[in-house]
């Protein structure tokens, strides 16, 4: 080896980057220099076989991380490894190193209890569903291997541990999980929670109306995709997005708050409600029967009008932009802490923000903006009280509507 393990025996970790590996060196050298070495990066050596990789892990009984990204191995056609050389090895990165499905699979075997696989850029083709292997491999990369599609995921999908799976670059542009129906859960990919698909090609909503029958899903990064990006309201896009997924708790690396769910769902109900009325929706729950068109096209709408009650014709008439007194709401400002103050009733614009309304009424009731809170309450909604906690966003955020009582406390 052309290293010192002398060095190496202090540390936990050890990068090889650079340096042009030859071979194990002498039988037990490793072993006597580096007894506890836990973490390798051989990432960019010449190693040219796993013959070595295994002459040299042979030695390593406590190696948990092992990189061997940019070589170029050959495997063999058989076992490749001995029992017990690779049994506490938990994370393997095997980028860009050429390999295919069958030989991941083999070099998996002999890894017990191996929980994360790096597999990206290997042109790779999934061919056959892993059995007796990687089943307790909790994250899968697979990014920018552009050969894999839908009927391919499927071959994994009943990994039983797999919670996170990274799909950036490989030319995604459709899911579906034949398993379940509109409004059902699929058995598929039962534990994932965690799913990366940045740079694809998707464009049609209806996927995100398939992620949301992923069962523990709760966290999902979709950037640089033809929806996403052709969007000219990003903001929107974001929320068309939670309100379709409805278990979502991050998107795109931003945690979604219980009142930007609030806000989205709401504002997705009404922006296909007269959709809604077309297909056959109705306010009254006896006549309430959209067709199976729409129900395939919005699977969550349904659900959301028991959620938040059925849209009222009001609500679904179209504004006309860019006028003012289109955007004002009439609304009535009670103080349920202060008896003795009366009811009063202000035209406020819809995009004002939450800081700006408590200025306002600040000065109206001569109490420090800082000891003012906030909520609403609205006649749709008999019997909760909405706290309008985030000072930055606006009333149209908190879908605040015509007649709605602020509720004021200090």
């Amino acid at each position: 080896m052309c290293f010192s393990c002398s060095q190496l025996s202090k540390l936990q970790e050890v990068s090889l980057r650079n340096c042009a590996v030859n071979g194990p060196g002498d039988k037990g050298g490793i072993a006597k220099a580096c007894p506890n070495l836990r973490s390798i990066d051989l990432s960019k050596n010449l190693l040219s076989s796993w013959d070595e990789v295994v002459d040299i892990a042979d030695q390593l009984k406590h190696l948990e991380v092992l990189n061997l990204s940019e070589n170029k191995l050959k495997f063999p056609s058989s076992s490749p490894s001995p029992t017990g050389t690779f049994s506490a090895l938990k994370v393997l990165v095997l980028n860009r190193i050429g390999i295919t499905w069958t030989e991941v699979l083999r070099c998996a075997s002999g890894c017990p209890v191996l929980e994360k696989l790096y597999l990206e850029s290997n042109s790779i083709v999934i061919s056959e569903r892993p059995t007796d292997v990687l089943q307790t491999v909790k994250l899968l990369d697979l990014s920018s291997n552009q050969l894999i599609d839908e009927n391919q995921l499927f071959l994994i999908a009943y990994l039983p541990r797999l919670e996170q799976l990274i799909l950036s670059d490989i030319g995604l542009s459709s899911i579906h999980f034949p398993d379940a129906g509109v409004g059902c859960k699929t058995s598929m990919f039962p534990s994932l929670q965690y799913l990366v698909l940045n740079d694809n090609r998707i464009s049609q909503w209806s996927f995100f109306n398939e992620l949301d029958k992923l069962q523990s899903l709760h966290t999902l990064s979709c950037a640089r995709n033809p929806l996403t990006e052709s969007s000219k309201d990003a903001q929107t896009t974001r929320q068309f997005i939670i309100a379709r997924i409805g278990q979502l708790r991050t998107l795109n690396k931003c945690a979604i708050q219980r009142e930007e769910r609030r806000g989205a769902e709401l504002d997705y109900r009404k922006a296909f409600g007269n959709e809604w009325k077309k297909a056959g929706g109705h306010q009254d729950p006896d006549k309430n029967r959209p067709n199976e068109e729409f129900l395939a096209a919005h699977p969550r709408y349904q659900s959301l009008c028991l959620k938040y009650g059925a849209p009222e014709d009001g609500e679904l008439k179209v504004q006309q932009p860019f006028l003012l007194k289109n955007q004002l709401l009439t609304l009535k400002i009670k103080h349920p802490n202060q008896l003795d103050q009366k009811v009063i009733e202000k035209r406020l614009p819809e995009s004002m923000t939450i800081q700006k309304v408590k200025g306002l009424l600040s000065r109206l009731l001569k109490v420090p903006v800082s000891e003012l809170l906030l909520s609403y309450e609205s006649p749709k909604m008999p019997g909760r009280e909405i706290e309008l906690e985030n000072d930055q966003q606006s009333l149209q955020f908190y879908s605040v509507e015509n007649g709605d009582c602020l509720l004021v406390r200090w």
